[in-house]
């Protein structure tokens, strides 16, 4: 399951960027757990409303394709 989630660093920053540039992230540099400088994302107000829209849309998608299978296999 893990290796499922992980993401390169070739697709993560280019969408980093683009979700900042949509204003849907803020970012900052702090101080990381090694004392390195690190960058650190936050979402912002706008960011929560897209996530909560998106995840509402995904929720429904998911019931129908749900509903779809359950359809498919009852009638198997």
């Amino acid at each position: 399951m893990r290796e499922a989630l992980q993401v390169q660093q070739e697709s993560l920053y280019p969408a980093l960027h683009r979700l900042k540039f949509k204003k849907l992230l803020s970012a900052n540099w702090q101080p990381s757990e090694t004392g390195r400088e690190a960058k650190f994302y936050e979402l912002t107000a706008r960011g929560r409303a897209h996530l909560k829209a998106k995840s509402e849309n995904w929720k429904r998608l998911t019931d129908v394709m749900g509903l779809i299978l359950k359809e498919t296999v009852e009638g198997i």
